[in-house]
C-alpha cells in the first residue's frame, strides 16, 4: 500500500509539472500585456479555416483550463449550411472514434448528427465547430471551441487576435473590426496566419500582404501586428506531429509571444523580417499548384516531379532576389515550406484535381472541404507584378529588355492556365519540355550577377 501511494504521488507530480509550466507561460504573457489579476487574457481567432481552427484549438487545450486567467474563442460567419454528403461523412468519423462518440453523448450532442445523417436536420458550420469539427477538415476532430458568430461581440475587447482569414478577405473583415475598436485605449496584438498576397500598381508596383492590409484597415501600430508561418500541415500539427514555425515582427512582441505559443511538439522561433517571410509564404503556394498538375499528368513520375522542382525552385530563388536584400537567409524556411506544401498542401491537391478533371476553374478558388486555395490569387499577383515594364532587365542571351516574369516560364504558364485560361493543365508539361528552356542554374546565376533587389516591391525604402 505504501509503495502504491508513492507511485501515485510521483504520477501526480509528473502530470502537474507540465501544467505548472503552461500556467507560468500564461502568467508571463499576462504580465507583459499588463493584465490585472481579475481580468482574463482574451484571445480571439478571426476566421475558422483549417489552420485558424487548429491554432485556436491548440491554445484552448493549453490555456483554456485556466478560466480566470484566459478566455479563448473563435469567430466564424453563421448560416453556412452543411450538405447531406458532408453530414454523412461526419457521422462516419464520429462513429469510428469511441472517445469522440462518448464525448458527444456526454454533451447531449450526438442526436443532432444522427438526424443530419438521416436528412431530418440541417447542420451549420458554426454549430459543429462548437463540438470541435472544422468544415474544411472534418476528419481531424478538435477539442470543443467557444464559437461566436457576431463579429463585434468576438473582437471588441480582445487582447490577442489571430487572423485565420484568407488574404482575399482580410482587409474587408478587419475594416469592419476597426469600427469596434475606435473607443479602445490600448491596441490589441494581432498575429496573422494568412499565406496569400495581393498586388497593386499605383503609385508604383508592389505586393500587399495581409499584415499590411490589417494595418491599413485598422490603424493598429505596425509593431503590434505579426506574422506566424512555417512548414505545417494543420491536421498533423493538431495530432502533435513535430512542427516548427517562425513568428515575425517587432521585438517588443515576437519574443514573448513566441514563448507563449511554443509547445513541446510545436517549436516557435522568431525573426524581425516580417514582410519578406510573409511574402515567401505566399510564393510557395504558386508553385505547389503546378506541382500537383505535374504529379497527376505524369502518373507520379519521380523524374518529372524532380525536373519541375528544379525549375520552380530556381524561379523562386530568382524572385526572392528581387524581393529580399539578403535572400540567402530565406532559403531554408522557403524550401521547407515549399516541400511540405508539395507533399500534402491544399494547393498541390488543387492542382491534382484540376489535372484529373475532378475540379474546374469555373468552380472558383473556394473549394468545399478545403476552403480558399490561396495559390490562385498569388499566381495573379506575382505574375502581374513581375510583368511590369518598369522592372525590365537585359535578357542575358537576346540582349533586349524583358520583364522578370518573362524569365519565369513556370509562373508565366500557370498564369495562362489559371488566370487567362488560354491553356489546359497539360500545358505545364509543355513548358517543362520546351527545348529552348535554359538550365535552372542559369536563372540563379542571373539573380546572383545582377543587383536585383527592388525594395519598393514590398513597400520598403531603398
Amino acid at each position: 500500500m505504501m509503495m502504491d501511494h508513492v507511485v501515485e504521488t510521483v504520477e501526480m507530480n509528473n502530470n502537474s509539472a507540465p501544467s505548472r509550466l503552461v500556467e507560468e507561460r500564461l502568467d508571463e504573457i499576462r504580465r507583459v500585456m499588463g493584465k490585472a489579476d481579475d481580468d482574463p487574457l482574451r484571445i480571439v481567432g478571426v476566421g475558422a479555416g483549417a489552420w485558424g481552427s487548429v491554432f485556436i484549438a491548440m491554445l484552448q487545450e493549453s490555456y483554456g483550463k485556466f478560466r480566470e486567467k484566459a478566455s479563448v474563442r473563435i469567430w466564424r460567419r453563421g448560416g453556412r449550411a452543411i450538405d447531406k454528403s458532408t453530414a454523412e461523412h461526419l457521422f462516419e468519423v464520429i462513429n469510428s472514434r469511441e472517445e469522440l462518440l462518448r464525448r458527444l453523448i456526454r454533451r447531449c450532442a450526438y442526436l443532432k448528427y444522427v438526424e443530419a445523417r438521416l436528412g431530418d436536420r440541417v447542420l451549420y458550420a458554426d454549430e459543429i465547430l462548437k463540438d470541435g469539427f472544422c468544415l474544411n477538415m472534418v476528419e481531424t476532430p478538435l477539442c470543443p471551441l467557444k464559437v461566436v458568430t457576431n463579429l463585434q461581440e468576438a473582437v471588441w475587447d480582445a487582447d490577442i487576435v489571430i487572423n485565420g482569414l484568407p488574404s482575399t478577405e482580410t482587409f474587408q473583415v478587419f475594416n469592419e473590426i476597426s469600427k469596434y475598436w475606435q473607443e479602445r485605449v490600448t491596441a490589441p496584438v494581432i498575429i496573422s496566419l494568412a499565406k496569400g498576397v495581393e498586388a497593386e500598381f499605383e503609385p508604383h508596383p508592389r505586393i500587399v500582404t495581409p499584415t499590411q492590409m490589417i494595418y491599413r484597415a485598422t490603424g493598429i501600430p505596425l509593431e503590434n501586428i505579426l506574422y506566424l508561418g512555417g512548414p505545417n500541415i494543420a491536421s498533423e500539427v493538431y495530432n502533435k506531429e513535430y512542427a516548427n514555425a517562425r513568428i515575425c515582427g517587432s521585438e517588443l512582441w515576437r519574443k514573448p509571444l513566441g514563448k507563449f505559443l511554443r509547445q513541446s511538439h510545436f517549436i516557435v522561433w522568431d525573426n524581425s523580417d516580417l514582410i519578406t517571410h510573409e511574402v515567401m509564404g505566399g510564393l510557395k503556394n504558386v508553385y505547389a499548384i503546378g506541382a500537383g498538375m505535374v504529379a497527376t499528368l505524369t502518373k507520379e513520375s519521380a523524374t518529372s516531379k524532380s525536373v519541375y522542382f528544379a525549375h520552380c525552385t530556381s524561379e523562386m530563388i530568382f524572385i526572392t532576389h528581387l524581393l529580399a536584400k539578403e535572400p540567402e537567409k530565406l532559403a531554408g524556411p522557403l524550401l521547407a515550406d515549399t516541400y511540405v506544401t508539395l507533399l500534402k498542401g491544399r494547393n498541390a491537391w488543387y492542382g491534382q484535381k484540376l489535372a484529373k478533371g475532378e475540379l474546374s476553374l469555373e468552380m472558383g478558388d473556394s473549394i468545399k472541404g478545403k476552403g480558399m486555395i490561396q495559390g490562385v490569387s498569388a499566381v495573379k499577383a506575382f505574375y502581374e507584378l513581375l510583368n511590369q515594364s518598369s522592372l525590365s532587365l537585359q535578357h542575358p542571351e537576346e540582349g533586349k529588355p524583358v520583364t522578370p516574369a518573362e524569365l519565369c516560364p513556370i509562373l508565366k504558364m500557370l498564369y495562362r492556365i489559371l488566370i487567362t485560361r488560354e491553356f489546359s493543365c497539360e500545358a505545364i508539361l509543355e513548358a517543362l519540355r520546351d527545348e529552348t528552356m535554359n538550365d535552372p542554374r542559369e536563372l540563379i546565376e542571373i539573380a546572383h550577377s545582377h543587383l536585383f533587389f527592388q525594395p519598393w516591391l514590398l513597400g520598403q525604402k531603398p
